[in-house]
């Protein structure tokens, strides 16, 4: 009759009844662990009662008092908050679950209140023994929590955050609404992914969704599940950064990994002059930079490129150096030769001039006989001025 009435007074008359069914699942989760606190803490000290005993009894209550509670929700926050302009928690599963501690509490026995049981870790230990129990036995199933849950959240979601709250005139204009609800249930699509969600929140959790196959984050070529990307990146991918392989002798590069071959072949200079820094460690820049001139003329910079590390082109440079003259090398023979040792600079100095005193003076030439070793020097002067007569 009431339907009527308001059929004929143009209100509307079908409501659609779709919840987010996330937040009804997690709301129907806590209510086993509140009917176990309310069960225990009630029986505590009590010789003839036990938690199991007044779980039926305990239930019925519960849920009597969730739903008068849920439906005065929002007058009670007027009143006990000040005013309509106070602020006060607005989010379903809060609500819930705050009026479910306040049922517990309630439920308390004159021993838990002044035993200390409450600051107990047995009491914790009794509390999830109970609601492993109930479990296990069904005591009370998931579908039937969730169907007390979504009343409690249509009494309190009174944003419609959480819940549908459209009404339509006639049947068929609700069937056509239902498959186009934002909080119609969707399972994800993602292989893998068992997640439950509705319809508004499947955006949110595309972004989250450790199954998604997703572009490589380094712009390899590869498409990776979300959970796998940073074990990709830091293991396998081909963009991943990396020392270059010339590190150790002075090349600081970061390269791709994959253009490591491109590196040493554009970079084959400066990988040669590093090496033969290590190689000829007393030959100077110049030297240095010529004989790498030498090394990429005398072969191919691809097959110099070939070796991908310092030891293997270490080799190459040595092959090479066994079959050409090395510049760097006979620099410096030349360099030792020209530099005397000041000993052997100042001897041939004393000879030049005892030659010279020998040819000018004869007095000084019987000084030269006196001695051997003057008489030695004079001789030699003397053959050598005889030689330059004759070819004259």
């Amino acid at each position: 009759c009431q339907h009527r009435l308001t059929l004929v007074q143009g209100c509307p008359l079908f409501h659609c009844d779709i919840f987010d069914t996330e937040i009804v699942h997690k709301i129907a989760q806590v209510f086993l662990p509140g009917l176990a606190s309310a069960c225990v803490d009630n029986t505590t000290g009590g010789l003839f009662k036990s938690p199991a005993l007044v779980a039926v009894d305990m239930r019925k209550e519960m849920v009597e008092y969730l739903t008068q509670r849920s439906e005065t929700f929002v007058a009670e926050s007027v009143i006990l908050e000040g005013g309509p302009d106070a602020e006060v928690s607005d989010h379903p599963y809060d609500i819930i679950a705050d009026l479910i501690d306040d049922f517990a509490i309630s439920k308390r026995n004159l021993f838990s209140r002044v035993s200390g049981w409450l600051l107990s870790e047995r009491r914790e230990d009794r509390i999830d023994d109970f609601v492993q129990e109930m479990e296990i036995n069904g005591f009370w199933l998931m579908n039937r929590r969730e169907a007390i849950a979504q009343i409690l959240l249509r009494n309190v979601d009174f944003k419609n955050t959480f819940h549908c709250n459209m009404k339509f005139n006639s049947a068929e204009e609700l069937a056509e609404h239902a498959p186009l609800c934002s909080f119609r249930t969707m399972n994800c699509t993602n292989e893998g992914c068992n997640a439950r969600f509705c319809a508004a929140h499947l955006e949110n959790h595309d972004l989250i969704c450790p199954f998604k196959i997703l572009p490589c984050e380094q712009k390899c070529s590869d498409c990776i599940m979300r959970r796998e990307m940073d074990r990709h990146c830091i293991t396998v991918c081909p963009m991943k950064l990396v020392n270059c392989p010339f590190y150790p002798v002075g090349c600081q590069s970061t390269i791709p990994q994959c253009s490591i071959e491109q590196h040493c072949l554009e970079n084959l200079h400066s990988h040669l002059f590093h090496v033969l820094q290590v190689i000829h460690k007393e030959a100077s820049v110049e030297d240095l930079k010529e004989w790498v001139e030498q090394l990429v003329k005398s072969s191919s910079p691809e097959r110099l490129a070939e070796a991908r590390d310092v030891r293997s082109l270490t080799i190459k440079i040595k092959d090479l150096e066994a079959k050409l003259p090395l510049i760097v090398n006979t620099k410096n023979k030349v360099s030792e030769e020209c530099t005397e040792s000041p000993i052997k600079k100042e001897e041939s100095t004393e000879s030049l001039t005892k030659e010279k005193a020998c040819t000018e003076s004869p007095c000084k030439e019987e000084e030269c006989t006196k001695s051997p070793t003057k008489k030695e020097d004079c001789v030699q002067s003397s053959n050598f001025d005889a030689l330059h007569t004759t070819d004259s």
